[in-house]
Parts: structure tokens; C-alpha cells; sequence
């Protein structure tokens, strides 16, 4: 009965199934179906998420309702038992994998009592409701796998985000390097293991294929490399997990042993710490409570006080500290050049916005300095920025526009107030801030040398726009060349890879994107599924860029391509909006994106983008992990992890088949107005950008 489980097992009493049947149990909705465990009823709502499989017995239940913290055991006997019964364990896993049938010895994992298979046909049921649910939104629902797949795409390297998790430790992670991950093609009731070697790189996303498949591709999968079920091969062996083969596959080979044996000689693998350190790299300084000063979002030209909320990935959800229901908020991520220790706008002359709160909230308190993206220092004694001097910027109101730009305010330590020509505000109110190493401030004639569209004054007639009469016109003079930043980092970004974006627009949602260009260290950042309009012009060492996997690896929210649909509403919207907009100038706005299945924010979200490079070279680049060969030893038989003194080369070592046994035996087109090419270099010959040796 019930659709192939049957009412019984070999184990259990009919006695013991009459009591179990003659419980009486108050009616539930059949779309929670009931599962008895310990003596109490629980519901199991999803189908999955809530279960548990005891790794002594086999039995599966509700995972609340199971013995310790780990929920590793369905009661105190078995996990007591669990030592005693590692010797079983073992054996049982040499027997899975050898391919020959169970003995009385492997019962261990065999059990499965009636309230168990009651729970598993419920977990069945579950899973095809869940499967019905997912085919009726799959229009709407994104995978970065199928994306990839599909298209051919390519995506950026974890390595060219320094302040991701892992960036600085990715190490040499590529294609054929074997894991352990848990095994999908097993009919065993217990969570089981087996290799599988990495096809495909995309972000922290790997396409792997299991041992044993060969060139069959039918049961490729996609998952995040850094999650929780990715192993180094040796594991199981360590943990006593078993090693099964792919049910699929496991008739091809008689002795699996043998089979690994010649497949992993010579492999690589992760190292034995790479979940410690992919832990220790999602750790943040930054805490709930914080104090700092950030940008205020309305009036760029001054700073508030606003408090931590949350931290997501190293990204911070700031509530300005006047706003009572606490939604007047900002999003950015903790090395932004946009905050600063509390005090940071008085010590260089910044315009702050007193807050009307005379004292600290309780729990509140002040970020340590430290924490903050350091700037580079700056020698302002000599030949520096002077008010009024002319110089290109990005518009941190329309970031896929370079604009005619002048320098308002000089403050200290290398910061500067800048303004768009022909759309300043009277009172200066629309006035940023960048710093003088910024990376998104150019000398005059940057966009012509390197065929990019400069954006004119408003309303300046005498077009196409020359610099030599326009600065002739203003009686001004441009910036020094040398004064500008001319660091060039080997940064690893390629036109059409994919990554993962913020809308520096929309602070708060992160978009599928794509580099359509680059100019030495600047990228074009599109954002697929939108018009070019939308697009963004960002520095290589951006923290508002991710590798691929990055919002699946955090928990945060990923905005997948726009439709078409979606697209046409949005700029008839914005269409309406604009003929409502009143005459006065404030910058250029552009339309917003809709974030999916939320309501749109507030116009007067608008961020600066960028303004101070931080740096992670020097002393702060941390020397990648190196990716050891595998050991002769397989998860077949036991074996030790290597110790944490032991010294591991970056060069890879090639373990022998000599060695292999004598261990085993030993322990059982896209193009710009002015014709750009796509391709730019790293060091360019311009005057102004060039790679120093």
C-alpha cells in the first residue's frame, strides 16, 4: 500500500502496527500530512525542510522532534549507540561501494520502521506537490545553472572580487577538481556521499558531473562550491559517512575500489580547511547597533548619522537614526567609500546634518575607525585640485553618463566637492564628494582619447563639445593630469562575463549583469533583460560587484533579467513620471528598475556611486590556499587528514599507483557611439592611464 512503501517491515511486530494504527489523531488539512514520532503528532508543511534522518537506525521523522542540537539522532540510545556502532558503519560502506548486497551487518542503516515509511511516503507526496508548485512559476524563477548553460556565458573568476568571500583564497579551483558532495541518485533513506568532478567554473557555481558517468551528461548539476555539502575528497572517510555510487551507474562496475583507485591518482582536490575557510571569510566586523556617517541620500553634498540594522554578506542596511519607523533607510556594503567613522565630516570640513537626537540611543555605539575602507594618502602641499578647475566624472545621479565636471570645494585629506556642470542646484545641495585617488574622476579629454561619449553641460548649444573652447568660454583651466590616478590593476574582468551587480540606483537590489566594456580599469556593468539606458559605469575593485552564486551563498535576494513585459510597463511608468516632472533640474535621473515581486522604491533613494578606490594588494592580500593532489588513500578506507603543520606547496603533487596501493593496503557586439572596440587592454599608451611597471 501506499503507492509502493509497504504497510510493514520485516522488524515490526503486527502488534506494534495495530497500536500504531489504533491511535486516534484529531483530523488535519490534507495538505499537511501527519507524521508520528516519539508518541506526539507533528505537521510537515514543505515536504523537506523539516525532516531528519537518524544516522543510527535509519528512522526518519519531524527534525524537531529529534535528540540533540544537531538533530543527528531520533533518541539518546541510538546516539549513545552511534560510537559502539562505527566498527558496522565502516563496513557497510565498503560494501555499498564494492556493489555486493547487504549483509545482516549493514541492518544498521537498513531499518526503517513503519512510522518511517509513513513519513517517507508523506515526503514523496510533499515533493511532487513542490515539484507541481515550481513547473507553475518556473517563468519567473531564475537559475543561474540553466542561464549559463543555455547561452554559453562565461563568468567572472571568484579571484576579481577581492572583498567577496573567498576572494583572496580561491586558489587555483578549476575544472576536473574531484569533491564529495551528497549523492541524489541513491534510494537509501540516509544521507550518502559520492565524488564528482567539476566541469564547469561559474562564480562559486561548479557543474559536476559523478565518478562513473563518463561522457554521460544526464545527471550533470549545478551547486555553490562553498556550501555545506561540498567536501574534499577524504571526508567521509574522516566523518564515517558512506561512499554509494550512483544508483544509475552502479551496475557498470564490479569493484568500485579499483575504479577509484585509477580515476583519483594524481587528482586534485580542495583543501582539507577550504570550509573553515570559507567560514572564516563570511565573518564581519561590522554588527547591528553600529553607529556611523554615511551620504545623506537626499542632499549628496552632506553626511547623517544612521545606525546598523542588519548585514547581509558584508552588505549593511543603515537606518538613518531621525527615522522613527525606522524605513528611511540605505543599503551598501562595508567598504563603500560612502560611510565614515562618527566625526569623519568635521576632521576634513564635510557638511554633516546634525541629528535632532541629543544622546545615544541605548545599545547604540560609535563603529571603531579601523573597520573603514582606508584611502590612499595624498600630498597636498605641493600642486594639487583648486576650486573651479574642470575635469571629467561619472554622475553619481545617471551612472552610465561621464559628465563635464568642476571642482566646488577642496576639503582635507585629498577629498574634493564636485559638481556636474549645467545641473548644479543654486545652494550647491547636489555637490558629491570623491576623493583624489578616486577612480571616477578623469583629466579633461579621458572619454575622447578612449572613444567614450562625454555628457555636455545642460543646455550648451556649441555642439559636438570641445574641451579646448569650452574651457576658453569659462576662463577655467582643467586639473592636472598627474594629479588623477593612474593604478592599474591586473583585475581579470573580460567583456560579456557575467556577475552578480548592485543597481547603485536601487542600493538594495543586486541584478544578473553582464561587462560589456572595458577601459583599463573601468567596467561597463548591463544589466540583462534592460535597455543600455540603465547601465552603469563601475570601478574593477567595486564592493558593489559579486562573482556568480554570491546572493545564493549570503541568503540575499538575486533580481534575474528583466522580461519584456515587464520592461514595457516600467517605461511607460516612467514616461508618465516624467511629464509630471517639474522644470527644475537635478541631475539626470534615469528610470528605476522593478524590483521582482516587490513594490518600487522611492525616488529619493538615489546613492553616490564609488568615490575612493580601496586597495587589496600589499599587506592586505592574503596568499592563496594551495590545492593538494589527492592522497593515495581513498574515502574507501579510513584515513587520517593531513595535520595542520604540514606544509602544502602551491605546486601540485602527482601521487603514483605504486603509492595509491601500498597506502590502501597499509589502512584499509556591442559597440559606442564613437566606435569603441569592445576589447580594451589593461595599460592603454594614452597620456593618462598606463600600466607602470
Amino acid at each position: 500500500m501506499f503507492d509502493g512503501y509497504d504497510s510493514c517491515s520485516e522488524d515490526t511486530s503486527s502488534s506494534s502496527s495495530s497500536e500504531e494504527s489504533e491511535e486516534e489523531v484529531a483530523p488535519l488539512p490534507a495538505n499537511l500530512p501527519i507524521i508520528k514520532n516519539n508518541g506526539q503528532v507533528y505537521t510537515y508543511p514543505d515536504g523537506k525542510s523539516g525532516m531528519a534522518t537518524c544516522e543510527m537506525c535509519g528512522m526518519v521523522g519531524v527534525r524537531d522532534a529529534f535528540y540533540s542540537k544537531t538533530k543527528r539522532f531520533c533518541s539518546v540510545s541510538c546516539s549513545r549507540s552511534y560510537s559502539s556502532n562505527s566498527k558496522k558503519a565502516s563496513i557497510l560502506a565498503r560494501l555499498q561501494v564494492t556493489g555486493k548486497p547487504p549483509t545482516k551487518k549493514a541492518k544498521v542503516l537498513q531499518k526503517q520502521p513503519l512510522v518511517a515509511k509513513l513519513a517517507a511516503y508523506a515526503q514523496y507526496q510533499a515533493t511532487l506537490q513542490n515539484q507541481a508548485k515550481t513547473k507553475a512559476v518556473s517563468v519567473e524563477g531564475f537559475s543561474w545553472g540553466n542561464y549559463i548553460n543555455s547561452n554559453s556565458f562565461i563568468a567572472a573568476p571568484v579571484a576579481c572580487f577581492k572583498h567577496a568571500p573567498m576572494g583572496t583564497c580561491w586558489g587555483d579551483i578549476s575544472e576536473n577538481v574531484r569533491i564529495e558532495v551528497p549523492n541524489t541518485d541513491c534510494s537509501l533513506p540516509t544521507k550518502v556521499f559520492w565524488i564528482a568532478g567539476i566541469i564547469k567554473l561559474a562564480g562559486y557555481n561548479a557543474l559536476l558531473r559523478y565518478e562513473g558517468f563518463e561522457n554521460d551528461s544526464s545527471l550533470d548539476f549545478w551547486c555553490n562550491i562553498c556550501g555545506s555539502d561540498i567536501h574534499p575528497v577524504g571526508w567521509c572517510a574522516a566523518s564515517g559517512k558512506p561512499l554509494v555510487p550512483p544508483r544509475t551507474v552502479q551496475h557498470k562496475y564490479t569493484n568500485w575500489k579499483a575504479f577509484l583507485v585509477k580515476r583519483l591518482t594524481g587528482a586534485k582536490t580542495l583543501p582539507p580547511d577550504f570550509s573553515q575557510k570559507v567560514s572564516e571569510s563570511m565573518q564581519y566586523p561590522f554588527k547591528p547597533c553600529m553607529r556611523v556617517e554615511v551620504v545623506d541620500k537626499r542632499h549628496l553634498c552632506r553626511t547623517r548619522v544612521a545606525v546598523v540594522e542588519s548585514v547581509i554578506g558584508g552588505r549593511l542596511r543603515l537606518v538613518y537614526e531621525e527615522s522613527e519607523d525606522r524605513t528611511d533607510d540605505f543599503w551598501c556594503h562595508m567598504h563603500s567609500p560612502l560611510i565614515h567613522h562618527i566625526g569623519w565630516s568635521r576632521s576634513i570640513g564635510h557638511r554633516f546634518k546634525r541629528s535632532d537626537i541629543t544622546k545615544k540611543q541605548d545599545g547604540h555605539f560609535d563603529t571603531p575607525p579601523h573597520l573603514f575602507a582606508k584611502v590612499k594618502e595624498v600630498d597636498q602641499s605641493g600642486e594639487w585640485f583648486k576650486e573651479g578647475m574642470k575635469l571629467e566624472a561619472i554622475d553619481p545621479l545617471n551612472l552610465s553618463t561621464i559628465c563635464v565636471a568642476t571642482i566646488r570645494k577642496v576639503l582635507a585629506d585629498g577629498f574634493l566637492m564636485i559638481g556636474i556642470d549645467g545641473s548644479e542646484a543654486a545652494d550647491g545641495s547636489d555637490w558629491f564628494c570623491y576623493h583624489a585617488t578616486s577612480p571616477s574622476i578623469f583629466p579633461v579629454g579621458f572619454c575622447e582619447i578612449n572613444m567614450i561619449e562625454l555628457t555636455p553641460p545642460r543646455g550648451y548649444t556649441k555642439l559636438p563639445f570641445k574641451w579646448f573652447d569650452y574651457l576658453r568660454e569659462t576662463g577655467s583651466i582643467a586639473a592636472p593630469v598627474k594629479l588623477f590616478n593612474k593604478d592599474v590593476p591586473n583585475h581579470g574582468f573580460r567583456v560579456g562575463m557575467k556577475l552578480e551587480a548592485v543597481d547603485l540606483m536601487e542600493p538594495r537590489l543586486i541584478c544578473v549583469a553582464t561587462v560589456t566594456r572595458i577601459i583599463h580599469r573601468l567596467l561597463r556593468i548591463h544589466f540583462d533583460g534592460w535597455e543600455e539606458e540603465y547601465d552603469q559605469w563601475v570601478d574593477c575593485e567595486s564592493p558593489d560587484l559579486y562573482p556568480v552564486g554570491w546572493c545564493q551563498l549570503t541568503g540575499y535576494q538575486l533580481q534575474p533579467p528583466a522580461s519584456q513585459s515587464s520592461r514595457e510597463n516600467q517605461s511607460a511608468s516612467s514616461k508618465q513620471k516624467k511629464k509630471a516632472k517639474s522644470q527644475q533640474y537635478k541631475g539626470h535621473k534615469k528610470k528605476r528598475k522593478m524590483p521582482v515581486g516587490k513594490k518600487p522604491v522611492s525616488l529619493s533613494s538615489l546613492p553616490m556611486t564609488g568615490g575612493v578606490r580601496r586597495s587589496f594588494s600589499g599587506d592586505e592580500e592574503l596568499t592563496p590556499p594551495p590545492y593538494r593532489t589527492l592522497p593515495a588513500q581513498t574515502a574507501l578506507e579510513a584515513f587520517p587528514p593531513p595535520s595542520t603543520s604540514r606544509e602544502f606547496r602551491p605546486s601540485l603533487k602527482t601521487v603514483t599507483t605504486s603509492q595509491l596501493k601500498e597506502e590502501l593496503l597499509d589502512g584499509e557586439d556591442y559597440s559606442f557611439l564613437q566606435g569603441a572596440s569592445d576589447q580594451e587592454s589593461n595599460g592603454s599608451a594614452t597620456f593618462y592611464i598606463k600600466q607602470e611597471p
